[in-house]
């Protein structure tokens, strides 16, 4: 189905995904390495790594237990319900690169997403989820809930500590 940038603004918000934003781009069938599922788990591991700048997002999004953040943080678990997802897939010109990526829930945001783009399937133009930030929480996700600020500081605090440890080749 061919969409236009309206229509595909008004079918995520059917999927009461209203505030993703998307790109548009013309798919070319592309080539993926065969070790390109190696090379993405270790992308995922630096990903994950790199989320101590979405600390306000990742508290609001998953209410994360301390050990959960840490163990997300640190490259070595994603939390459950979790998926790190491609902004353009590889197999249309997307590069196994960190802003490339962007996590959100898996169900229902990313089985929405596989559905909004599956139901594109054969058109010239594709619209594709291009979330602002790297963790995409919908607008009736960020009201509140459990953990509230203290959590969000929490994080926050234990976030400045790994950084800055990092930053002194600890």
């Amino acid at each position: 189905m061919q969409l236009s940038h309206e229509s595909a603004q008004k079918r995520l918000s059917d999927m009461h995904m209203n505030d993703m934003p998307v790109m548009e781009i013309r798919p070319k069938p592309t080539r993926v390495d065969s070790d390109w599922f190696l090379k993405y788990k270790k992308l995922c591991h630096e990903f994950m790594e790199s989320l101590t700048d979405s600390i306000e997002e990742l508290a609001m999004f998953m209410g994360l237990t301390q050990d959960e953040f840490m163990a997300l943080i640190m490259g070595r678990a994603m939390p459950q319900n979790t998926s790190i997802r491609f902004r353009v897939p590889l197999v249309w010109g997307g590069k196994l690169e960190l802003n490339n990526l962007f996590m959100c829930r898996t169900f229902p945001q990313s089985w929405r997403l596989d559905t909004f783009i599956i139901e594109q399937s054969g058109a010239d133009t594709i619209w594709l989820p291009n979330p602002a930030k790297k963790v995409y929480v919908t607008s009736h996700e960020t009201s509140g809930g459990d953990g509230g600020n203290a959590t969000s500081d929490r994080l926050s605090q234990i976030a400045a500590q790994i950084v800055a440890a990092r930053g002194n080749g600890q």
